[in-house]
């Protein structure tokens, strides 16, 4: 008989594994910028100044690029929503940590990014993991002397000493929530409870406020100034419980944690730019009602960077999941970005967007414009004697307008054509506001009449959004350099 002949695994080549990790690292959203402010330094290599990350626009229009790849695909986890399940029959392959420092500097130095995001699936438990992440993050640190962004997503059940150590290396750190509820949670993934993530959450977030208050800083993240203006703001009353709690955990740390590691919290820098985390849409029957809800709870109780919102891609076939070429619920999504960002910087309340009678977003027109209709009674609000908070509930007048309205007001009087100067959508406006007592045009203050007005403004939005076609396609870092092997 002959001898049998061992199996061979061919190991993957490193752009191999690129091509199989950056693909899978597409179904992250990280789109923002980057909230830090390191600059170069002599003798390391790149700089995270104030720009942003993740093909995200800067505040000068200038979009950012980063390596946004996968540690790992192979995961024990089942999710269901998931490409990388252990269940699914796919293409696997593992970056060693020195490979990644590698691409991350080769990239940088050709000018493909100027960042890192870093994610992983689970390989074998979170901790061992989360370790893998942490001696990357290390070697690029202080091996590599990469300066640059860096982003990692956390590994929900893993360790405080390792998310510590993540902080105190990465710009920003994120747990997925993924789902809203601990029902949703459980149907989609069976290995996962909420308490793997809310726990980290808090645990991040104390330290972020620690490490600020023992830098001089507030506790609570640095905010657009709209937010100092805001007398009823959803961040309010967590600035004054972090603040509290912050000093007190830090006095309290002083005594609990080692000396090494106490040093390394009050000389360096633990996640500047802060936390966040990601919520899929459509996958489960959340209505935005809830999604938004959740979504301010979790900025009241961690002071959260951001909540990024992800509509749901059919992937995988299940029957607890939409049916494959289900359309990706982009406007809805859209929506949804555009009510956070009225809670983060405009002072409304999910409750005041949203209700259990009405629990999702029109359609047609966007949610602050929806909430105005709701409420015309309150309108028209005269622009010569409106307080800043009701300026800025006002459809078409953003922040920077608010404050070009009050700076304006301390001189004379405001009417129309400074407006329109002052670049004021009066377009959305004329139908909430008077100058001196009058409205732009002779206007009936009726909801349908309105509404068919702004639902008009918003339809070739809308025909973009829902007509977009989304290859999901991740750029190929190597095709300008022929590494990609020959026909």
């Amino acid at each position: 008989m002959g001898q049998s002949v061992p199996a061979v695994t061919l190991e993957k080549s490193i752009e191999e594994k690129l091509k199989i990790l950056s693909d899978a690292a597409k179904y992250d959203v990280a789109c923002t910028s980057s909230g830090s402010d390191r600059r170069g330094q002599k003798g390391m290599l790149g700089n995270s100044v104030a720009a942003g990350v993740c093909h995200a626009f800067a505040a000068d229009g200038r979009c950012i690029s980063l390596l946004k790849i996968l540690m790992s695909n192979h995961c024990v986890y089942d999710c269901k929503y998931c490409i990388n399940r252990k269940s699914n029959d796919i293409a696997r392959a593992t970056f060693t940590p020195q490979e990644i420092c590698e691409l991350t500097v080769e990239f940088y130095r050709r000018n493909y990014i100027e960042g890192l995001f870093l994610s992983s699936g689970v390989l074998n438990n979170p901790n061992e993991t989360m370790e893998k992440m942490c001696q990357t993050l290390r070697l690029l640190r202080t091996v590599y002397h990469f300066n640059g962004y860096i982003h990692v997503k956390a590994i929900p059940g893993a360790s405080a000493e390792l998310l510590y150590s993540a902080g105190l290396l990465a710009d920003r750190i994120s747990l997925n929530m993924e789902l809203p509820t601990q029902a949703s949670l459980g149907k989609l993934c069976p290995n996962k409870h909420m308490n793997q993530i809310i726990r980290p959450m808090n645990c991040i977030s104390e330290t972020i406020a620690v490490n600020r208050i023992a830098h001089g800083k507030t506790a609570r993240l640095d905010r657009a100034g709209i937010n100092r203006h805001l007398e009823n703001s959803i961040f309010g009353e967590t600035s004054r419980r972090i603040e509290a709690n912050a000093a007190q955990s830090l006095q309290t740390m002083r005594f609990q944690y080692p000396a090494e590691r106490m040093d390394a919290l009050l000389h360096r820098d633990f996640a500047p730019a802060g936390q966040s985390t990601q919520m899929i849409i459509g996958a489960t029957e959340e209505t935005d009602f809830e999604l938004i809800r959740t979504s301010q709870q979790l900025y009241q109780s961690f002071d959260l960077k951001r909540v990024f919102y992800s509509g749901y891609i059919p992937i995988n076939d299940d029957t607890a999941l939409p049916e494959i070429g289900t359309p990706v619920p982009l406007l809805r999504e859209h929506r949804l970005y555009q009510a956070d960002w009225l809670m983060r910087f405009y002072g409304f309340h999910a409750n005041e967007l949203l209700s259990e009678e009405q629990p999702f977003f029109d359609r047609h027109i966007d949610p602050k414009c929806e909430w105005a209709l709701r409420h015309l009674g309150d309108f028209p609000v005269e622009i010569n004697r409106a307080s800043y908070d009701q300026l800025l509930r006002v459809p078409g007048i953003g922040p920077t307008g608010v404050k070009k309205i009050m700076s304006a007001r301390r001189y004379g009087s405001v009417n129309f054509d400074m407006l329109k100067k002052m670049h004021i959508a009066l377009k959305r406006a004329q139908y909430f506001i008077t100058c001196n007592g009058k409205m732009l045009y002779p206007i009936p203050i009726s909801q349908n009449f309105i509404r068919n007005q702004l639902t008009d403004l918003d339809r070739v939005e809308i025909a973009k959004i829902e007509g977009n076609t989304v290859t999901y396609q991740q750029m190929n870092l190597f095709r300008d350099f022929h590494m990609e092997g020959q026909a």
